[in-house]
């Protein structure tokens, strides 16, 4: 397995990551200790100089999952090299939900217990660059990897991927002049937005991994409009069988599918919207940091993969942002990264309609071990006999949950690393994919 190890330096300072057998072996000998398990990090004991080669941090933004990547630049005619890849998985709708519970707490406290006057007026103060905290929980989760990958590698600058949508002209194709005062004009990618949509199948068959074209659902010439609430990938065989026919005439023996396609045309944009949101505060966020960064467009991006014929993930996707000459070793695993928050001050647990249901221990902490620790816990015989590695859920009885398997005594657990609100796994490589017209040979464009 191509895994790459972070290493620094005897004074915590970044070198170039090595391979996982060159770790094994310092390991081993003595040389070096580990700092770090996840991203995997050892520390050199003899090791003082930190020069090394240059890389940039590569970020392609997303509502629910953002993709990371650390990509060495190129030197001379040796092409640029992905180092690390990485999938941050948000958690803004949990942040809206706890939102509403604590909002349902207030309306218990005025409307059940003493008389309590509303204090919403006396939020004043300086709105100026505010957005909502589901939102900022996205840029600020971003920024935290993007000043921790910094800490663990030699990252001289950052590329970003600063997507932009219309929503007015999403929504209607004719808006123009004054009727642009309403909202902000940007930018915008039709194709991209509705094979994103649509999870890049064909949404008459299912086919995936085939060529996809965008078909009127409602044909022109039955009057139907080039708005993407009209617009749906199909592949060239059910595009061409479909023609000029009504939906309901060419999907007759499915009702299913024609259910699930009208469905899916009226999903609303927030999405778009959530990236529109954040795309500006982020990009101020990476200026703050001092290093130069670098725009780049959502079309470059698949320019960039189609080209290099990679694979579509979220962390690939962040590694041909920008101006790429020719990229080798993305056929790395991918570290997934899942936002879980370091719990909770609430130490009561309540209905819909903010009356306590249930509460929780008074401590965090049981046996040396919190909720959110990594632990490995290795039983010989037993109903869970084996080796179990994940996430711990602790109880006051001792009784923990270790990933998806519940009622691990605590004895049998050892701590991997300690819970810093995320939760980790590990995504292998994605496989190699053939070349598109012949514009690739071994990762290097032509």
């Amino acid at each position: 397995m191509k895994v790459k190890v972070f290493v620094l330096n005897k004074h915590k300072k970044p070198l170039m990551p090595c391979s996982l057998y060159r770790a094994h072996l310092l390991l081993n000998r003595g040389r070096a200790v580990v700092d770090k398990r996840y991203p995997f990090t050892i520390r050199l004991k003899d090791r003082i100089g930190s020069e090394a080669q240059s890389a940039r941090l590569k970020i392609d933004p997303g509502s629910k999952v953002t993709g990371i990547a650390v990509v060495a630049d190129e030197v001379g005619n040796k092409p640029a090299k992905v180092l690390w890849l990485g999938e941050l998985a948000h958690r803004g709708r949990q942040i809206s939900e706890a939102l509403t519970a604590r909002r349902a707490f207030r309306r218990r406290r005025r409307g059940n217990l003493r008389y309590r006057a509303p204090r919403f007026d006396n939020r004043g103060g300086d709105r100026t660059g505010w957005i909502a905290p589901s939102l900022r929980h996205r840029v600020d989760s971003c920024m935290s990897w993007v000043n921790k990958l910094r800490r663990l590698l030699p990252v001289t600058g950052c590329a970003v991927e600063r997507v932009r949508f219309d929503m007015q002209l999403l929504e209607n194709p004719e808006i123009s002049g004054v009727e642009y005062q309403q909202g902000t004009l940007a930018g915008y990618e039709v194709r991209e937005y509705v094979l994103e949509r649509d999870g890049r199948h064909c949404s008459y068959c299912g086919a995936v991994d085939v060529p996809l074209n965008l078909d009127h659902f409602i044909s022109r010439a039955r009057g139907g409009s080039n708005r993407p609430s009209n617009l749906v990938p199909a592949c060239i065989a059910c595009n061409e069988a479909k023609s000029a026919k009504p939906p309901e005439e060419f999907l007759a023996g499915r009702p299913d599918v024609l259910a699930r396609i009208k469905a899916q045309l009226k999903q609303p944009l927030k999405d778009a919207a959530a990236v529109n949101a954040t795309r500006e505060v982020l990009w101020q966020a990476l200026q703050d940091t001092g290093l130069p960064v670098e725009a780049s467009s959502g079309g470059r991006t698949k320019f960039n993969r189609h080209a290099l014929g990679i694979p579509k993930t979220h962390a690939l996707d962040a590694a041909c942002v920008g101006e790429i000459g020719a990229l080798t070793g993305w056929d790395i695993p991918t570290l997934e990264i899942k936002a879980t928050g370091r719990g909770t001050y609430c130490r009561t647990k309540s209905d819909s309609y903010g009356f306590p249901r249930g509460y929780c221990m008074r401590v965090k902490s049981v046996r040396g071990f919190k909720t959110g620790d990594m632990v490995r816990a290795e039983i010989a015989k037993g109903k869970h006999a084996g080796i179990h590695v994940g996430r711990v859920a602790v109880r006051a009885s001792g009784s923990f949950r270790v990933g998806n398997v519940d009622g691990i005594n605590a004895k049998h657990c050892k701590l991997i690393h300690r819970a810093d609100g995320y939760g980790y796994g590990i995504k292998p490589a994605e496989p190699t994919l053939p070349p598109e017209g012949g514009g690739i040979r071994h990762g290097v464009l032509r």
